[in-house]
């Protein structure tokens, strides 16, 4: 599958928002923390992502009721459902200048993951979680996600990528008041 950029601007990639908020104190003390660990922005965007698929539980698998959408919101609450987490991990990347952009692909509803650029190329991630059934892991070589879209069953894998949050998606995540009001709205389609 061919990625589109909706921005042609690479720096667009780089930028904070409302929900990618890497200039906040606890996004920027994590991103530290994680870059003390690392030699180089390879092994730390493989840092970030463990960091956020293995110590923030997807708030359905962890039936946590609180939704989160903001990154530093995520990263305090330790919980948030795809988006959410996607975010967060998009805001750890971002803050160390790793461009990073937010996808989707179609299922019964829609499903967030992140894309980073290393080598001239864009390399799709899934900070989801793990679980029986899902192992989604960090690669540059070849993707690794949690699910693979079917497309009999009418999935698809979306090929652009977003330099901010989809408004469907953002304005799911700001209007729900717990998480099973999230799961009965959750977006269809982008």
């Amino acid at each position: 599958m061919q990625l589109i950029q909706e921005n042609p601007d690479l720096s667009a990639y780089l930028a904070a928002d409302e929900a990618i908020d890497h200039h906040h104190p606890l996004v920027r003390e994590t991103a530290a923390t994680l870059a003390r660990r690392v030699a180089n922005s390879y092994e730390y965007a493989q840092e970030a992502f463990e960091f956020v698929r293995d110590t923030i539980p997807h708030s359905q698998d962890a039936g946590d009721p609180r939704v989160t959408w903001r990154a530093s919101d995520v990263l305090e609450q330790r919980t948030g459902i795809c988006y959410a987490k996607a975010h967060a991990l998009a805001a750890l990347l971002r803050a160390e200048d790793i461009p990073t952009a937010l996808c989707y692909q179609k299922f019964d509803v829609v499903h967030g993951l992140v894309a980073v650029r290393f080598n001239g190329a864009w390399h799709r991630q899934d900070p989801r979680g793990n679980k029986p059934g899902v192992d989604a892991q960090f690669s540059l070589d070849g993707e690794r996600l949690a699910f693979t879209p079917d497309p009999a069953l009418g999935e698809t894998d979306c090929p652009v990528l977003y330099a901010a949050p989809h408004p469907a998606v953002l304005d799911t995540l700001k209007s729900a008041v717990d998480r099973p009001h999230l799961w009965r709205t959750l977006p269809t389609a982008l």
